[in-house]
């Protein structure tokens, strides 16, 4: 068996001492005797003179060094890692860990543990902590075998988190004297990237769904019973002209969107000038704006304003935000875009005088397909995917999205660019 820390040091150079002397002594003894009975003396004179050398080698090998092992010598500077204690290594571990005994008795629970779950004190029952039917059945079926397992256990607070648990048995002591290694492994952030796939998934099929559906029974309608219908020929024309610009425009979005993740990692390092890019963004949709009886009033500071940025990416970020002003808002007839700085900030918002949005729906407006009323943002051409394209791009300029609404009064959406993003040109 391996003894680490300074105890099993101190043992193996004992024994490493004894070993030496041992074989000191032996060497010396039978060289002398066969020295001795060479020179032809009685055997009586020769086992008295073996004796006093033999006697004199004991007294000598006192004074000898303690031991001709390298490896055990004091000043042998051995791994910090073999002086740590198997708790000091737990203790820094991030992943929750606790010992228990065939009991079921807790032994031993590492910072990690105590954090995660509620406190699990020494000498506690594990089972009346861990009372989900999963956990239960791993930690029994674990002692009757000792081979290790794992199951997904899922804790509802203070958080919901889900963990995978693994038990196994730390020794082969028999009886009441086994212990078992319990640990867990946090898959929330899997758990949650996979449940947004499916709905991304499963959100995704029903966008697109819904205009094939009608996009077939027209074209069905139109070769059976409104063959010879000019009129109704026309309408089902139009209708279906709206559908596959509605695909268009979801199918662009989600590419869109693909892009934008694809080039998260990499970091942005040109510099944009904001002044021109809203300017710009104003202008282009003065027409939709007109449309829809909105006027789009500026306040822009004066002068170049430079960001790192990605010029397209920002120009997006913006056309969607007074876009949406625009359409959403159009019952206040105004929507200010407005540029200026906030201490070491800078901040760009797009402010509407609409209906506004109610508190429950602000946290999820950046979700994928989500809209605070549906038919609204159909009427209005809308993928659900506009403001989650924006926090994409957002989050790779290292900027952040503030939304602020009140009911009956309007919304306004901030961009807030950092301080270390921000050069004055």
């Amino acid at each position: 068996m391996t003894i680490w820390g300074p105890e099993g040091l101190a043992l193996r150079q004992r024994a490493m001492d004894r070993l030496f002397q041992a074989r000191f002594l032996l060497g010396a003894a039978a060289f002398i005797t066969a020295l001795v009975l060479s020179s032809g003396a009685s055997w009586w004179l020769s086992f008295g003179i073996l004796m006093m050398v033999y006697l004199a080698i004991i007294v000598l090998s006192a004074a000898l060094p303690r031991t001709a092992d390298p490896h055990a010598n004091a000043n042998f500077n051995e791994p910090a890692v073999f002086r740590l204690s198997g708790q000091q290594l737990a203790a820094q571990l991030p992943d929750p860990l606790i010992i228990f005994d065939h009991a079921g008795t807790i032994l031993f629970v590492n910072p990690a543990a105590n954090g995660a779950f509620p406190p699990l004190a020494r000498g506690g029952a594990l089972l009346m902590h861990f009372r989900a039917p999963e956990m239960q059945t791993l930690v029994q079926a674990v002692m009757a075998d000792a081979l290790p397992r794992s199951v997904d256990y899922f804790e509802r607070v203070p958080v919901e988190r889900w963990y995978r648990a693994t038990v196994l048995l730390l020794d082969q002591a028999g009886g009441a004297n086994r212990q078992y290694l319990l640990s867990f492994r946090d898959q929330t952030e899997a758990h949650r990237l996979e449940r947004m796939r499916s709905d991304f998934i499963a959100n995704a099929s029903h966008e697109l769904r819904t205009p094939l559906a009608s996009l077939s029974g027209f074209i069905e309608t139109l070769r059976g019973p409104a063959r010879n219908d000019e009129a109704a020929r026309d309408n089902f024309l139009e209708i279906m002209q709206k559908q596959a610009e509605r695909m268009a425009r979801l199918i662009d979005d989600l590419l869109s969107l693909s892009r934008i993740e694809m080039k998260a990692h990499i970091a942005v390092k040109d510099q944009v000038d904001l002044t021109a890019v809203l300017n710009h963004v104003a202008d282009s949709l003065k027409p939709l704006a007109t449309n829809l009886g909105v006027e789009i009033e500026r306040h822009i500071e004066p002068g170049p304003v430079s960001v790192l940025g990605d010029r397209d990416e920002l120009t997006q970020v913006f056309q969607n935000l007074i876009e949406n002003a625009c359409k959403y808002g159009q019952s206040g007839k105004k929507i200010i875009v407005e540029l200026k700085r906030a201490g070491e900030s800078i901040k760009a918002s797009v402010q509407d005088f609409g209906p506004g949005i109610p508190d429950e729906h602000i946290p999820r407006l950046t979700e994928r397909f989500y809209r605070v009323s549906l038919e609204t943002s159909r009427a209005q051409k809308g993928t659900g995917l506009g403001l989650a394209i924006v926090k994409h791009i957002l989050t790779r300029h290292r900027a952040r999205l503030v939304v602020r609404s009140k009911v009956g009064e309007g919304s306004s959406f901030t961009v807030m660019f950092e301080p270390q993003k921000l050069e004055r040109t």
